[in-house]
């Protein structure tokens, strides 16, 4: 014997590491595509980060946070405005607290007013 496995041995081998990929993935509930589409996600946040922090002043980035955290919606559609502006490189400089007050209210859609009145 050349100490190479028979056949047999392989095709054991082959059933074993099956059963625990198998088992690896039901405990995970991720196979190797979603975490790879993770991964993705993870370095394109950390790239959209850095390039808010390139463009943004600390006030700012502190506003845009604000808006965030009360209006989810609205703050990445600003986000993504800075972004678009950033890449086409229409930004001079950075954005800075009055700047992005500005834009907040340009992108802001227009409120309705209710009026109540009591009878």
């Amino acid at each position: 014997m050349s100490g190479e496995p028979t056949d047999e041995e392989l095709e054991k081998l082959r059933e074993e590491k099956m059963e625990q990929l198998q088992n690896e993935r039901g405990g995970q509930g991720q196979g190797p595509d979603e975490e790879a589409m993770e991964a993705q996600r993870e370095q394109m946040e950390a790239q959209k980060k850095a390039m808010l922090r390139k463009h943004l002043t600390d006030g700012a980035r502190k506003r845009l946070n604000t808006v965030q955290m009360s209006k989810p919606e609205f703050g990445d559609q600003v986000e993504q405005q800075v972004l678009a502006l950033a890449k086409s490189g229409r930004i001079q400089g950075k954005i800075d607290e009055e700047k992005m007050k500005q834009l907040l209210k340009e992108l802001q859609p227009d409120q309705q007013s209710f009026d109540i009145q009591r009878r």
